[in-house]
């Protein structure tokens, strides 16, 4: 069972006015649940269990976007660093592939693969899947079916987040950042219709700023 830091359904979070919050968004949110500093410290620690595992295999890291390119790219420098500085590394390529499965607050049932033509070239590869959020499982087991059909030799999944949902297929990726409760959260590179990638931490949304920021 993956190991990971779980954040109760009754966590209180931190005022906005602790951190710095851009001031476009200070009346669209509720609280800071998870500060930037902390996401940072556990992306350092997911990746040294990375390379503990998957050490002395060429990887090929492959990002999901849009929502994974900011852990992404946060994991994979902190894997650079271990490289550079242990005696076990990894050779790392990387990828990346686009899903749809959102429209406003709810998930919808169609989950859409934007590159995946080029899932062919993963043959024989040991893949890790970089994703932002796990929320009822059922993208990330599509992709992982999309996947197995081009018989890739090894594949790992690490999501910063897996929401705890009635809704989860009990799907749970092999390395998990954060266990959050079933609320609306936005910042460090998860949107509500694209707004919200440029807030450093993840905050939870409130209610007004969900018919603001509406399609």
């Amino acid at each position: 069972v993956a190991n990971s830091k779980i954040i109760p359904d009754d966590e209180k979070g931190y005022k906005l006015d602790l951190f710095c919050v851009p001031k476009h968004y200070e009346e669209d949110l509720d609280q800071v649940i998870i500060p930037h500093g902390l996401i940072m410290d556990r992306t350092e620690r997911l990746a040294r269990d990375i390379v503990r595992d998957m050490g002395g295999h060429h990887i090929v890291a492959l990002c999901v976007l849009k929502g994974g390119y900011t852990f992404f790219a946060d994991l994979l420098d902190y894997i650079k660093a271990l490289n550079q500085n242990s005696d076990k590394s990894v050779p790392l390529t990387v990828d990346f592939i686009r899903l749809k499965s959102y429209c406003n607050d709810q998930s919808t049932n169609i989950v859409k693969v934007i590159g995946g033509d080029e899932l062919s070239t993963l043959t024989g590869k040991n893949v890790l899947i970089v994703e932002d959020i796990v929320e009822t499982g059922r993208t990330m087991e599509t992709l992982l079916s999309l996947l197995s059909e081009c018989n890739p030799k090894m594949v790992k999944v690490v999501s910063l987040l897996v929401k705890r949902t009635p809704r989860s297929s009990g799907y749970r990726p092999d390395y998990i950042g954060f266990e959050v409760p079933d609320l609306f959260l936005v910042g460090y590179a998860l949107d509500y219709n694209e707004y919200f990638r440029d807030l450093s931490h993840i905050c939870i949304l409130n209610e007004n700023a969900k018919e603001k920021y509406k399609v």
